[in-house]
């Protein structure tokens, strides 16, 4: 899933915080503007992708006009994508049982097939990822 929301970015003593004013306990900080950048990427997917897996409710991204900021402060979008995010970050492995025919794993057997990644293939061609 992509996403974009509009993010405060206000320059510190040292270098920038960063809130989603949409949505709830979103905020992080970085050295500089190019680091504040790349975690407000990371903790808007971590968010977003937290209220997909326990199934609440996306907010509809505000207006950046309607956002009062002050004056060491400015408006921008960032975006993520959360299926993204997953790949980097959740690829621990999980066991699955499955049934085929017998005469079809001795053929794969003898072939070499690597069934874990076989049936990776399948799911991400299945799914459109």
């Amino acid at each position: 899933m992509r996403y974009a929301y509009p993010a405060i970015f206000t320059k510190e003593d040292e270098g920038y915080s960063v809130i989603f004013p949409d949505l709830e306990g979103c905020y992080t900080s970085g050295d500089d503007l190019q680091d504040a950048l790349y975690m407000a990427e990371d903790v808007l997917a971590f968010t977003l992708f937290d209220y997909e897996k326990t199934g609440r409710d996306i907010p509809v991204s505000s207006d950046p006009a309607a956002l009062d900021v002050g004056d060491n402060s400015f408006v921008n979008y960032v975006a993520c994508d959360t299926i993204e995010y997953q790949k980097r970050n959740n690829n621990r492995a999980v066991k699955k049982t499955l049934s085929i025919p017998e005469w079809l794993n001795e053929i794969a057997t003898e072939k070499g097939v690597n069934f874990s990644q076989v049936l990776q293939d399948a799911l991400k061609s299945q799914l459109g990822l």
